[in-house]
């Protein structure tokens, strides 16, 4: 069951729980920029690093890549010129927004890409028939005038509201080019979608079973997605959120068996530690093991997606020796990391037997997002 929260407080915070467990939280919108399209100055050029940094209007210049796709048919970039840029992940720590000069547009059904020619579906979409099919009516609806990439919500929607969506995401294309020559630099051309559209367009076509908010000014127009409950001001405390979201601080946590997991979040990845501490089992050694790392992969995906870990993710199993219990992991976490609407991919274990994985960065984690949270408190 999934059920979405929605306190209004200073803003609009939401928090997505799944069979009664917390799984991600978003504080109200402030400072959110991933997907806003920018009109930017060039500040710095560095072929030796490959990437131009660019004023966006923001305390740190964003980093823009040379060698993006698409880099080559579009003007050199030269220090002093104005350029048409997309934050594609939000500044972080000491790091400014990565841009792309790329311009993606974000639909239900479909990524719109203006500048490219890519047809492709969702990998999400694994049957080979679906695929070809999503994909021939992405090239019958772009006649090679633009990309599109089918999303997973595309497949079970009727032809004529994809094409609608497509039309509506190129007039919106249209309005952002034929403002960027007249417009101040640095300037915002469109804005980031607010963290709860992006909750809504994500979730909806996974299904939301319940919507909880003390907001009732929303009622009606979340009520053509989910049943509502309407609830008052201590509606995170009654969903047990905060508890739950100050737990996911720790740097420990216990599974139900006995057993716990440690994260240790560092400059490069996060590495996950996975121990049978208290975990003893009642039969042989190996069962017990791969009980404790079975139950473990779904709590790891609950944790990476609250904490919002991203980039590289190392996790350190207890030890196996049976190739089937290794792909009973693998298998197991591709399952836990399933609801993730995230791009998660699982590379496998390495030749000293860590589980190697990938997740896409869009916005800080919850660490950060909970240390700015209280600084503007105190402030």
């Amino acid at each position: 069951m999934r059920e979405l929260y929605i306190r209004r407080s200073d803003g609009l915070d939401a928090a997505v729980v799944e069979d009664g467990h917390l799984v991600e939280y978003l504080p109200a919108d402030r400072d959110a920029s991933a997907e806003a399209i920018y009109l930017g100055r060039v500040e710095r050029v560095m072929p030796g690093m490959k990437a131009a940094f660019i004023q966006i209007g923001q305390e740190k210049n964003g980093f823009l890549p040379l060698e993006e796709r698409n880099a080559a048919a579009l003007p050199k970039l030269q220090v002093g010129m104005s350029v048409l840029v997309q934050v594609r992940k939000e500044a972080q720590g000491v790091k400014g927004a990565f841009l792309s000069r790329d311009i993606c547009l974000c639909g239900e059904y479909v990524l719109f890409s203006p500048l490219n020619r890519m047809m492709a579906v969702s990998s999400r979409i694994t049957r080979e028939s679906d695929r070809k099919a999503l994909k021939a009516l992405a090239g019958e609806i772009s006649g090679d005038s633009f990309g599109l990439v089918m999303r997973t919500a595309a497949l079970h929607a009727p032809e004529e509201a994809i094409r609608q969506e497509v039309e509506e995401l190129r007039e919106r294309w249209e309005t952002i080019r034929s403002t960027a020559p007249t417009a101040h630099v640095p300037s915002v051309l469109y804005a980031a979608r607010s963290n709860l559209e992006l909750l809504l367009a994500d979730y909806r076509p996974r299904g939301i079973d319940r919507i909880c908010t003390n907001a009732q000014e929303l009622v009606t127009q979340l009520s053509a997605i989910a049943p509502v409950t309407l609830m008052g001001e201590s509606i995170f405390e009654v969903g047990r959120i905060t508890t739950q979201m100050m737990k996911a601080l720790d740097r420990q946590v216990w599974l139900e068996s006995g057993g716990n997991l440690v994260f240790d979040p560092c400059e490069a990845m996060t590495v996950i530690d996975v121990n049978t501490a208290r975990f003893t089992g009642k039969r042989e050694l190996e069962d017990t093991v791969l009980k404790t790392n079975l139950e473990a992969c779904e709590e790891i995906a609950r944790q990476v997606r609250l904490r919002n870990i991203s980039g590289i993710i190392v996790i350190d199993m207890i030890d196996m020796v049976s190739k089937a219990h290794h792909q009973s992991v693998l298998d197991a976490l591709e399952r836990a990391f399933a609801a993730d609407r995230v791009k998660t991919v699982i590379h496998g274990f390495t030749s000293l037997g860590l589980v190697e994985m990938t997740r896409k960065r869009s916005r800080p984690p919850l660490r950060e997002l909970m240390k700015k949270e209280s600084h503007q408190l105190e402030e």
